[in-house]
């Protein structure tokens, strides 16, 4: 590629900030106001449609509020104006350090463009100035995301009508039902919350099984024959402790595991089961794989963080979200709306794909990342499957990337009150 201009930009002279060539460095000041935006511009032509570029943009800085607020740096697919913050196509943030020295990112160009602005931005400080390097960047070859197979396995509502007494039971009914979905080509099966010990009459703390007993290898063995992932649900023992487990299987064995983070009032918070403390995400060659636990379901903070984790695949073996039910006392009332409404949002708020296995198999689903199930269990079957694609490709309707814009407008300094432990939000008592 070639640059064909260097030059300032900013939406309005009023708002420009003070600008300066310091031989290949690009200077950006505060203009002293609190209207102040914008910056330097690299205009590239000779761009290849395909071609993956990885972008390096190099910069010091200092006396900025918030670097992390204050500096950007964007790539946009196209010729942008130096007048303008509108892009005219699709566009992408490029990704800070984490001292926020260095700007950075490998794209791909897209069809039908030969031009490439990367252009870096001051805003939103009184105080401070940048120093930006020429850009560097580099071809390089591009990798392509695959399609996943996904299945959730449950077994059809009214085939668990009746109690299971023991856990050979419950492998007997999902282990044919696992298999039957791996025959179908699935790389990734998830089965229900504790579907080892589900509908069991034994205390929790009678029935639990270690993560590597005889009672999951069925499970694990599917996993290692087929060479592909499978989710089981299990109550689990670790020595003194018990927990509601998401155990990950992989082709060479036991890849993860989760322990639920909030357990379900009324009755298992209060039984024994300890509660885990961590959201981990695993890394797998389908993807980065994450898991919640029904209760987890209802607290926000629990998708959030999985997602802040970078995962593709948020895996939610659930018995059901108390926010999908009445409202009142009495028997359960399933509210299939409001049960997608959260789903949805799941995925929505977290730019992740929700695997989601019911242990009554109804509401069972797999939803993208728009919110749009790919799959969907009335019920009335045992197993769904849908093809997932990673690199989906979605954009807003001005070009920008879904993820990158969810990701991109947190302003964490400000977030403070989420992870106060004093604050309790509406239950908080008015002063009178």
């Amino acid at each position: 590629m070639k640059i064909e201009a260097i030059e300032t930009w900013a939406p309005h002279s009023a708002a420009a900030p003070l600008t300066e060539r310091q031989g290949d460095g690009m200077a950006v000041a505060s203009n002293g106001t609190r209207t102040c935006v914008g910056g330097w511009q690299v205009v590239y032509s000779g761009v290849e449609a395909g071609q993956a570029y990885r972008i390096r943009w190099d910069l010091t800085h200092r006396d900025v509020a918030e670097p992390r607020d204050s500096l950007r740096g964007k790539a946009y697919w196209g010729r942008m104006q130096p007048d303008s913050s509108r892009p005219d196509g699709e566009w992408h943030y490029l990704l800070p350090s984490e001292d926020v020295e260095a700007m950075a990112r490998t794209l791909v160009a897209p069809v039908g463009v030969d031009t490439l602005t990367l252009r870096c931005t001051f805003r939103w400080s009184t105080t401070g100035e940048s120093v930006w390097v020429l850009p560097d960047v580099e071809a390089v070859d591009a990798e392509t995301a695959k399609p996943v197979s996904v299945a959730v396995v449950t077994g059809r509502s009214h085939d668990r009508r009746r109690a299971f007494d023991t856990i050979q039971d419950n492998i007997d009914f999902y282990a044919p039902l696992t298999k039957d979905a791996l025959e179908q080509g699935a790389a990734l099966v998830v089965l229900p919350e504790i579907a080892l010990q589900y509908g069991l009459p034994d205390h929790n703390l009678d029935c639990a099984v270690g993560i590597d007993a005889p009672e999951t290898r069925p499970f694990s063995d599917l996993a290692k024959e087929y060479g592909v992932r499978v989710l089981l649900g299990l109550v689990e023992r670790d020595e003194d402790a018990v927990f509601n487990t998401a155990a990950l299987y992989g082709p060479d064995g036991l890849e993860g595991r989760y322990h639920k983070v909030h357990l379900a009032v009324g009755g298992e918070s209060e039984s024994g089961i300890l509660a885990g403390t961590t959201f981990p995400v695993f890394e797998t060659p389908i993807g980065r794989i994450g898991c919640n636990i029904c209760m987890d379901s209802s607290s926000a903070e629990s998708s959030r963080m999985v997602g802040l984790a970078g995962a593709d695949f948020l895996l939610l073996p659930i018995m059901g979200d108390h926010r999908a039910d009445r409202w009142s006392r009495g028997q359960p009332v399933f509210n299939e709306d409001r049960w997608k409404a959260i789903m949805r949002t799941h995925a929505l708020d977290n730019q992740l794909v929700m695997v989601v296995a019911r242990n009554t198999s109804q509401g069972s689903c797999v939803v993208d990342r728009k919110g749009d199930f790919l799959a969907y269990n009335e019920g009335d079957v045992p197993t769904i499957i849908a093809d997932v694609d990673l690199g989906d490709g979605y954009r807003t309707w001005n070009g920008g990337c879904f993820r990158d814009v969810n990701w991109m407008q947190r302003r964490p300094h400000l977030y403070g009150a989420e992870i106060d432990a004093n604050c309790y939000g509406s239950l908080a008592e008015v002063p009178s």
